[in-house]
């Protein structure tokens, strides 16, 4: 068996040592030219003349010989270069080629640009009164949910915020651009999604697809920040090659990354809610606004996905939730792991602690009241069934692994006797739905070959970023064949090998593409058992791989030979050893008029408890200790799974604690850098760190080996630490993140 086992990371010694090679790592090509870009000093104003130094190469919008959009969409909005406007600081307005990075930086600091500034429009609350909306709102609604408030007999309301996060992939946004014969231009690029950096290349060139091959071995990471935005880097590049005929790469420096690319999206949250004294949620009207920046980009799937988990996993009976898109002058917000998951859990948690204490219930009581899949609560508002019983179980086990009856006894205890420093203990279930909420993105495709010696080459659409992916397919490629790992070549990810891809995100890697790939290396392995089953006088059928081996399933016959002579015996046949696989996810549908469907193959469950010490004095905090369940099925790989689950804990904590992204009254970005912008270090993750995948979960049959994703969920198991930090300090709400600052301020407009 290879699926199942604890493989460690196929480049894990590789990057350790620094062996592994980044797109900045690679040699440079003769004649490279470097870029930077020139970005809008100011968020908003009417772009007038540029002003460049002498002896550089200076591009524009006029520039672009096909069309200025880099839109995800593609439905316009976002220009590759300004052009009579800027609409947010940081925005670019020109490109600068140079002979190098130093001179090219330099240069582009040169340039001047007369803008004439106009009002930004900032606040959420402001843009919601202007109606400043990217696109109509989304509604999600069962029952009469005004009449069940009206009738309740207890009713509670909230308003709270939570802020965006900077990705801070330690890999800032790179390209390189190659011109080659009959107008090709080559592009390596760190990005999640080939197949866009493809498209977005040719309308910005106005050139075939086919003249534009993408190539991506690795980034260091993503989180969604290399989605959308990794596209317009390349295309930047591919049209300084298209323009000079010489190579050009460009590298974004940390600060201009920051101030040019999305973030996750900043949140407003409204509510009011009706409910009964024993907790149960009977009627809840919301509101969730997205700050979506500037332009569209990836908002409607964001706001999509936030307004389909703003449930979670608890029912309520009369329900209306309204999702708004936001038109702001700030960088146009994009994919974060969660993709707008993240934001929507937040609703319950904030009308769970409401109705807490309204009734003078704990917090936990109230979730357990009003979690889905009882007898008659088994549907979302839009219509997909939750399991009950799995949510009821990771809760159950996570709270029994927590020891929290003796520990709330024991959290109580030490606050009596101490009265600046308090512990607090919280609490969060999940529901995550797994799937792209765009239906077409839901594919994959996958090219296997298997050589006369016995090895594979294995190529699939998804990318690298460190989540492990890579492994993941080839352990199913292994597995599909019966031989070693090691004998599965993994090679860089292709749009010349496998065209067509979607983006590697949603937690859809390991699900798309380790179908495809299993695909591909079935057709293989029936003509090869086709082989063996001519040369033995036996159905097909009855041949098997396993071990490296290929043998007869049949008690008392011993014929067999290697997997390497077969492949051999396969190629003097002149039988093919290359194939194709593809693969596109069932049973998913979506219809946007009613805002109903099963936009989610499957979903994926997990439970958290988090204890924090909080300091009264000072709003400084520490998470002590973490306990976390997360379901992933029948793992693919534990190892990377836990790894997976440790790091998406401990970035959800970032966004939730530490990371605020700041603007000012002008609309400029000031954190710009990590001496302004705080992300968690290695002191910040728990001292007491308890993870577990649930055992013997059930799953799906029709999922690669009855695994399940963990990319994103185990990333809203750090809620827990925000309902923990609450409890410690006795405060009704805190906007997001909880910095020490704000948890002060809050303590001392209580006056404590």
């Amino acid at each position: 068996m290879t699926t199942g086992v604890p493989v460690p990371h196929d480049n894990a010694l590789a990057h350790c040592t620094g062996a592994a090679r980044f797109a900045d790592d690679l040699p440079e090509p003769p004649g490279l030219l470097h870029a930077a870009l020139v970005l809008s000093p100011v968020a908003h104003g009417v772009l007038g003349a540029i002003d460049a130094p002498p002896g550089v190469i200076v591009l524009t919008a006029r520039d672009v010989p096909g069309t200025n959009d880099i839109s995800a969409s593609g439905k316009g909005g976002e220009p590759l270069f300004a052009e009579a406007s800027v609409q947010h600081h940081g925005q670019p307005i020109a490109m600068v080629l140079a002979e190098t990075r130093d001179a090219a930086l330099r240069a582009a600091a040169a340039v001047r640009c007369a803008i004439s500034p106009l009002p930004a429009l900032l606040d959420m609350e402001e843009a919601i009164a202007r109606e400043s909306f990217l696109m109509p709102p989304q509604v999600v609604a069962r029952g009469d949910a005004a009449s069940a408030i009206g009738t309740a007999p207890l009713r509670a309301e909230g308003t709270f915020r939570a802020g965006g996060q900077e990705h801070f992939y330690l890999e800032s946004q790179v390209a390189i651009a190659v011109p080659g014969e009959d107008g090709e231009i080559a592009i390596t690029s760190s990005t999640q999604h080939p197949t866009e950096v493809q498209h977005i290349a040719g309308r910005v060139l106005g050139i075939d697809y086919t003249r534009l091959p993408v190539t991506c071995r690795r980034m260091g990471g993503g989180f969604g920040g290399k989605e959308s935005n990794a596209s317009w880097i390349a295309a930047a590049a591919a049209l300084g090659a298209w323009r000079t005929g010489r190579p050009v790469k460009l590298r974004l420096a940390r600060k201009a990354d920051m101030a040019a690319t999305g973030k996750r999206h900043p949140f407003l949250f409204r509510w009011r809610a009706g409910f009964d004294a024993s907790g149960r949620v009977l009627g809840l009207e919301a509101t969730l606004a997205a700050d979506g920046g500037h332009s569209l980009d990836l908002t409607p799937g964001v706001v999509f996905r936030a307004i389909t988990h703003a449930l979670n996993c608890y029912d309520v009976p009369a329900v209306r939730i309204t999702a708004m898109a936001l038109r702001t002058n700030t960088v146009s917000h994009t994919a974060f792991r969660g993709f707008g998951g993240p934001q929507g859990v937040l609703l319950m948690e904030d009308v769970i602690r409401g109705v807490a204490r309204g009734t003078g219930l704990a917090p936990e009581t109230v979730r357990e009241r009003n979690f889905a899949g009882g007898p008659n609560d088994t549907l979302t508002p839009y219509g997909q069934a939750l399991e009950g019983d799995l949510i009821r179980r990771v809760w159950a086990e996570c709270r029994q692994d927590a020891e929290w009856d003796r520990r709330r006894a024991e959290i109580a205890a030490f606050n009596a006797t101490h009265p600046f420093i308090r512990r607090g203990l919280g609490s969060f279930a999940l529901a995550f739905g797994i799937s792209f909420g765009v239906r077409h993105l839901n594919q994959a495709g996958a090219l296997v070959h298997v050589y006369t010696d016995g090895s594979i080459r294995l190529n699939h659409g998804g990318t690298e970023m460190g989540q492990g992916l890579n492994v993941k397919v080839a352990q199913v490629v292994a597995e599909s064949f019966g031989v070693p790992l090691d004998r599965v070549r993994i090679t860089a990810t292709s749009t010349a090998e496998v065209p067509n891809t979607a983006p590697t995100a949603a937690s859809t890697g390991s699900d798309l593409n380790g179908w495809a790939a299993h695909r591909a290396a079935t057709t293989i392995r029936g003509r090869m058992a086709e082989v063996a089953g001519a040369l033995w006088e036996v159905p097909a059928e009855e041949v098997r791989f396993a071990e490296g081996r290929v043998f007869v399933a049949r008690p008392g016959d011993n014929r067999a030979m290697g997997f390497a002579d077969l492949a051999h015996r396969c190629w003097m046949e002149r039988v093919s050893l290359s194939a194709t696989g593809f693969y596109r996810t069932p049973d998913i549908h979506w219809d946007p008029a009613t805002m109903t469907g099963e936009p989610f193959f499957y979903f994926s469950y997990g439970a958290s408890v988090a204890e924090v010490a909080v300091d009264l004095l000072t709003g400084e905090h520490r998470v002590l200790r973490a306990d976390l369940v997360q379901d992933c099925g029948r793992s693919l790989n534990p190892a990377i799974d836990r790894g997976q689950i440790e790091g998406a804990f401990v970035q959800g904590m970032g966004w939730l604690t530490c990371e605020e992204l700041y603007w000012d009254a002008e609309g400029r970005q000031r954190t710009l850098g990590p001496s302004t912008y705080k992300i968690p270090g290695s002191r910040d993750v728990p001292p007491v760190f308890n993870v577990r995948l649930l055992q013997d979960a059930p799953a799906r049959q029709d999922t690669i080996f009855r695994s399940k994703a963990v990319g994103e969920p185990p990333l809203m198991l750090a809620t827990a630490v925000w309902n923990a930090i609450l409890d410690a300090t006795g405060l009704d709400r805190i906007d997001l993140p909880a910095t020490p600052d704000r948890i002060l301020t809050a303590l001392s407009a209580r006056g404590s």
